[in-house]
This record gives structure tokens, C-alpha cells and sequence, in this order.
């Protein structure tokens, strides 16, 4: 079973007269690029939060927004006027240096601003329990994005199967359309023999440049090397999960075999199947960078 690289997990957990909410989402990306946006009190547990999510998660571009929010006793805030006047002199001196505008709602954007409003209990030391507390949500938001991604990497998986059970039916029609090919490359040279006047030639040795020329237009070994490739595909989907990359290399390999036969068709049926077998396997290439 593949993994889906998008996905989106949320938890939380009520714990020493709060409310700790953690929310996970991700995107596809060849590398883990992991965000954390925790509390400055949870700073401490960052480096481990960040090795379970790269233990768990593998790839992609995630992102971690933790909160808290004390659902007992009502938290006191207060202005924190120097870093409030600190923005106010940074605004005023890119609007000067820049020739912009002012905000028109000042006051607003201050106060959105991080750390302009400040609770009187976040120099409160966090004791182990609430810690604890902290890494359990963290666990719970990972399986609920793990189990998100499981459910995308089922419909990959049909995807794919699909696409891959049509390429496979293009490549089925292949021989009807390539026995007749040869003599009717045959037929158009004849012809074009045919229309020069005072042409003598060898049958025995146009016989031998023919084979020659048809034998340079032979597709027996693309066909055999795809049709290998569409099955290592299918066995390499079906293997497990972590396979994103695989399938994509795969997936190149079969756009080689693809694109020699389309060049060596020189037959406008063939062309046609060709042109199709791209468009599935574009599909599959645009899909397949989703795939853990």
C-alpha cells in the first residue's frame, strides 16, 4: 500500500487546566521541510517533537501549529507597549523609505503583530505532566495525518492501476497495426519508384535495403522493455509504502520506451496509440509526485 505525501491531522488533549491543540499538514516535496509553530513555553520540546515527525512522516512539506489555551481560569493580557512601539517606528520608516501608504487600520495591524499582546501567565513554568500532555497530541495529530494519507494513497493506488490497465490495453493494439505497417511502408517506396521515369533497379538488392530499413523501424524490443516496465510498476506499487520515487524513476523509463516507439511508428494508427499512452502516462508522472 502507497502513502500519500498530502494529508492533514489534528488533535488535542485537556491537560493541566488547558486545552493543547496540535494541527499537522502536508504537501508533497522530495525532502522533509518541516515548519513548527509552538508556544515560546514548549520551545524546550521542539527537538523532539521535530524527530518524531521526521521518524513518522518520512517526506513532504509539513507543517506543525501547536496552541494552548486555558479553559479553567480566565488569562490576564496585557499590551506590551515597547515592542508595540518598536513595529510602529519600523512601519513609519518603510513607509518613508518605500512611499507608501500608511495603513489605514494601524492600530489593528499592530496588535496582530507577534508578541504585541502578552499574558501575565506565560512566564509560568510548564510542569512534566503538561509536557507530557504536549507530546501525546503531537503522536495523536502524526496518526491522524498518517491515517489522511492512507486514505489518498488508496485512491492513488486505483489511479494509477487504472492508468497503467490502460497503457496496457494501447499496447495490445500495437501488432494489429504494425503487420500491416511494413507493407505498406513497402508500398509507398514501390510507388515512389514507380513514378521516376527510366528507373531500373536491383529486386534483389531493393529487397535487402527494404529488410535493412524495416529492421531500423522494428519495435519489438520497446515493446517487450514497456511492457516489463508497466509490470514493475504495478509489483513496485503494490510493495509497500515509501515508493514515490521509485515509481517515478519507473515512470520515466516507460516515457523512453514511449516516446522510441513514437518516433519509429512512421504509421498514423501507431501514432495515435502512441499519443494516448503519453497522455495516461503524463497523468501518471503529474500523480506519482504525490506518493511517499
Amino acid at each position: 500500500m502507497i502513502l500519500s505525501m498530502t494529508g492533514f491531522g489534528k488533535a488535542d488533549v485537556v491537560a493541566c487546566n488547558k486545552k493543547i491543540t496540535a494541527e499537522l499538514k502536508s504537501l508533497n516535496s522530495k525532502q522533509l521541510d518541516l515548519s513548527v509553530k509552538i508556544p515560546q513555553s514548549y520551545r524546550e520540546k521542539e527537538l523532539d517533537i521535530r524527530n518524531i515527525i521526521a521518524q513518522r512522516l518520512l517526506r513532504g512539506k509539513v507543517e506543525l501549529f501547536i496552541s494552548s489555551e486555558d479553559i479553567f481560569n480566565e488569562a490576564s493580557f496585557s499590551l506590551n507597549m515597547p515592542q508595540i512601539k518598536h513595529y510602529k517606528e519600523q512601519i513609519a520608516a518603510m513607509v518613508t523609505e518605500m512611499g507608501l501608504d500608511e495603513p489605514t487600520d494601524l492600530c489593528t495591524t499592530l496588535l496582530r503583530l507577534p508578541d504585541s499582546i502578552k499574558s501575565d501567565t506565560a512566564t509560568i513554568e510548564v510542569d512534566a505532566a503538561e509536557l507530557e500532555a504536549l507530546m501525546q497530541v503531537v503522536r495523536k495529530a502524526v496518526d491522524a495525518l498518517i491515517a489522511f494519507r492512507t486514505q489518498e494513497g488508496k485512491r492513488l493506488e486505483a489511479f494509477f492501476e487504472e492508468k497503467i490497465a490502460n497503457i496496457q490495453s494501447l499496447l495490445n493494439q500495437v501488432p494489429e497495426f504494425e503487420e500491416s505497417r511494413v507493407e505498406k511502408i513497402k508500398g509507398r517506396i514501390l510507388d515512389s519508384l514507380e513514378k521516376i521515369d527510366g528507373m531500373n533497379y536491383d529486386k534483389n538488392r531493393f529487397e535487402q535495403e527494404l529488410i535493412f530499413y524495416i529492421e531500423k523501424l522494428d519495435i519489438t524490443e520497446e515493446k517487450i522493455r514497456l511492457q516489463n516496465h508497466l509490470k514493475y510498476f504495478l509489483d513496485t506499487l503494490h510493495g509497500g509504502d515509501g515508493q514515490g520515487k521509485k515509481l517515478g524513476f519507473i515512470a520515466q523509463e516507460m516515457g523512453r520506451e514511449i516516446n522510441t516507439m513514437g518516433s519509429k511508428a512512421n504509421e498514423a494508427e501507431l501514432q495515435k496509440i502512441v499519443v494516448r499512452m503519453k497522455d495516461h502516462l503524463e497523468q501518471i508522472k503529474e500523480q506519482v509526485l504525490n506518493v511517499l
